[in-house]
C-alpha cells in the first residue's frame, strides 16, 4: 500500500517540472535579449554611435510612438490580412495539387517538371508580370504571396503521400477499410506531420513574399514602412518593421503549431531534454 502510493506520489507533476515547462519557451528569448543588451551596452559606451544600426531603446521608442500615432497597428494589420488570404489561397492550392501529384503517377509526371521550373523563379520577378495581369491593387499582392505559399505546401504534401508505408496502407486493406475510412484513419495521420512542417515552411515564404508583394505600390503595410524608412532616411523605422516582422511571423508559426498539436498526439517521439 505504501509503494503504490510513493509511486503515485513520484509519478504526479512535481514543481521543478512545472517550472521547467515555463520556463522552455522563455528560453527562445535568451538569444535575441543578449544581442539587444549587448547593443544597447556597446552604444552607450561609444563603441557605434547607433545612427546606422540604432540601439534597442530608440527603437522601441519608433514602436511606442508608431503605435501612439495607430500607424504601427494600421501596418500591421494590413500586412495580416494580405498574408492571411495568400497564405489560405496557397495552402489550398498547394495541398490539392501536391494530393494529386503524389497519388497518380501520370499527373505527377505531367505536372512536376513544370512546377519545379517555376519554383526557381524568384518572387521579384514576378512582380512586373502580376502588375500588368492584375493591376497594383490588393489582387496582385495576395496571388504573389500565394505563389509564394503554394511550392513549400506542394513539395510537402506530395512528398508525403508517395512516402506514405505500403505496410500501413496494406493493414488497412486487411481490415477491408472503406475509401474514406483510409483516408482519415491510415493516410491523414501518416502525411499530417509532414504537411504541418510544410504549412510552417509556406507560412515563412508568405511573410517573405509579402515585401515584394508591398512593393507593388502599397500605400499601407509593414512593407510600406520598410520603404518609407529608406527614402526618408530612418534606420530606427526600418529595424522597427523588421522586428515586427520577425514578431508576427514568430506569432503566426506557433499558431500553426498550436492547432495541430491535437492532430499529432500519437506520435511516438524521441523525448529530447
Amino acid at each position: 500500500m505504501t509503494a503504490t502510493m510513493d509511486q503515485g506520489v513520484a509519478a504526479g507533476p512535481q514543481p521543478g517540472d512545472r517550472i521547467a515547462r515555463w520556463a522552455r519557451p522563455g528560453l527562445g528569448l535568451v538569444l535575441p535579449a543578449g544581442l539587444a543588451l549587448f547593443w544597447e551596452i556597446a552604444v552607450h559606451m561609444g563603441l557605434s554611435n547607433g545612427r546606422l544600426v540604432p540601439p534597442p531603446s530608440v527603437i522601441f521608442n519608433t514602436f511606442a510612438d508608431l503605435a501612439r500615432t495607430g500607424e504601427l497597428q494600421q501596418h500591421a494589420a494590413a500586412t495580416l490580412w494580405r498574408v492571411g488570404w495568400g497564405f489560405a489561397f496557397g495552402v489550398a492550392g498547394g495541398t490539392v495539387v501536391g494530393s494529386i501529384a503524389g497519388y497518380s503517377g501520370l499527373i505527377y509526371r505531367l505536372l512536376d517538371p513544370t512546377l519545379q521550373g517555376l519554383r526557381a523563379v524568384p518572387s521579384i520577378a514576378w512582380v512586373p508580370l502580376f502588375i500588368l495581369w492584375f493591376g497594383i491593387f490588393e489582387a496582385s499582392k495576395i496571388i504573389l504571396i500565394a505563389v509564394g505559399v503554394f511550392f513549400p505546401v506542394y513539395l510537402g504534401v506530395m512528398g508525403a503521400v508517395i512516402s506514405v508505408d505500403r505496410k500501413i496502407v496494406e493493414v488497412g486493406r486487411v481490415f477491408r477499410l472503406s475509401g474514406p475510412a483510409m483516408v482519415w484513419r491510415i493516410l491523414l495521420p501518416a502525411v499530417m506531420p509532414a504537411y504541418v512542417i510544410s504549412l510552417r515552411a509556406g507560412l515563412g515564404l508568405g511573410w517573405m513574399f509579402v515585401v515584394a508583394a508591398e512593393f507593388l505600390g502599397a500605400s499601407t503595410g509593414l512593407g510600406f514602412l520598410l520603404i518609407d524608412g529608406q527614402q526618408l532616411g530612418k534606420p530606427a523605422q526600418i529595424v522597427a518593421a523588421v522586428v515586427a516582422f520577425a514578431i508576427l511571423g514568430k506569432f503566426t508559426d506557433y499558431l500553426i503549431v498550436a492547432l495541430a498539436a491535437p492532430f499529432l498526439r500519437w506520435e511516438d517521439r524521441f523525448a529530447r531534454s
